[in-house]
């Protein structure tokens, strides 16, 4: 398995990154090739500095880098030697197998877009975040790529979240849901209506509609909406949860009973505090396209890094993308044999 890293997009520099790879190298003697992608004398400046001295390593020289200020699109044609770009063509010249990248999330979409293009079939990709809760986890899709949606996106989100939880989060039968404002088949916009209609002709565990309260109780695995309503659940789970934290720390800490309990109580938080690691899963994948694609934090650190590349390895030996592709293309002819006339009004939507 080939994987090429995007260096430069982190937040604490290229050596945080090369660190991540070289533990992710250690436990994953599958890897072949680690393609490093960024500046040549940034990248060589921190590898005799981590000690770092692996066959397997390959240096990619970049003399740009996508920013976060950068408009995505344009950027990515306009900066066709960011590292970025040059990492993810890697994968469309068959250099590569999987990127990793911890750079604008706009930017990376844009470029596996352009560069990699869709996986036939499919008309828009999706980015997946995973999402922990008390028993698992569950896949939310679309988390923020597209804002604007049809309700074939939304089908085809169905079935690429399904397989992902299933092929990798290892749920058997994953039970997919639509976010909506009820539970009942009525219950929605005209969006999610409309593929509510096309998601029960679908070969699915499709459960219908879910609400907002259901995502952390064992119910869905796999929850889909569009990427405007996706990304607002996502930054509210996640500022939710550092809430949390805050206010068991400020509630804990309050007078000396509560820090004695506390202190006997230490081990179930470092147990909680790592069950909600978001860096358990290393990141966030781009579904739908030529390839394999992990979009890691900006402010991911060695461990979430190491983990990311470790997803991608992972998505290439299940070969997530060709799963995508022909359940993709079942799901199209069987959406073909509905009334045209429906299909067409679903398909505007």
């Amino acid at each position: 398995m080939r994987i090429a890293v995007d260096v430069m997009g982190g937040d604490h520099g290229c050596g945080v990154v090369i660190e991540g790879a070289m533990r992710a190298l250690e436990a994953g003697k599958q890897i072949t090739a680690l393609f490093l992608v960024g500046d040549r004398s940034e990248i060589h400046a921190a590898l005799p500095h981590r000690g770092f001295r692996d066959h397997r390593v390959r240096v990619v020289h970049a003399s740009e880098v996508l920013t976060m200020d950068d408009k995505p699109a344009a950027a990515v044609r306009r900066k066709r030697d960011c590292s970025m770009v040059r990492a993810v063509e890697l994968v469309r010249e068959g250099r590569a197998d999987a990127v990793v990248s911890l750079g604008n999330t706009g930017g990376i979409f844009a470029a596996a877009t352009l560069r990699l293009g869709r996986i036939s079939g499919v008309d828009r990709g999706g980015i997946a975040t995973i999402i922990p809760r008390a028993e698992g986890e569950f896949v939310l899709l679309d988390s923020g790529a597209n804002i604007e949606c049809k309700p074939l996106h939304l089908a085809h989100y169905a079935i690429m979240g399904s397989i992902y939880s299933r092929e990798i989060l290892h749920r058997p039968n994953p039970r997919v849901g639509i976010l909506s404002v009820g539970t009942e088949d009525t219950k929605g916009n005209e969006l999610t209506l409309q593929a509510f209609h096309l998601c029960k002709h679908l070969d699915l565990n499709f459960i219908g509609n879910v609400e907002g309260h259901d995502l952390f109780k064992e119910r869905v695995d796999v929850v889909i909406c569009d990427g405007f309503v996706g990304n607002i659940v996502l930054k509210t789970c996640e500022s939710l949860a550092l809430a949390m934290f805050s206010l068991l720390k400020h509630e804990l800490t309050a007078n000396p009973r509560r820090k004695l309990g506390a202190l006997l109580a230490q081990n179930a938080f470092r147990a909680l505090r790592r069950r909600m690691d978001p860096e358990g899963s290393g990141g966030a994948p781009l579904l739908g396209f030529n390839g394999a694609v992990m979009k890691a934090h900006g402010s991911a650190r060695e461990r979430s890094i190491a983990n990311a590349i470790r997803v991608a390895t992972e998505n290439i030996h299940l070969q997530v993308s060709r799963t995508i592709a022909q359940e993709i293309a079942r799901a199209n002819e069987r959406l073909a044999t509905l009334e045209p006339a429906a299909v067409h009004e679903l398909s505007l939507g």
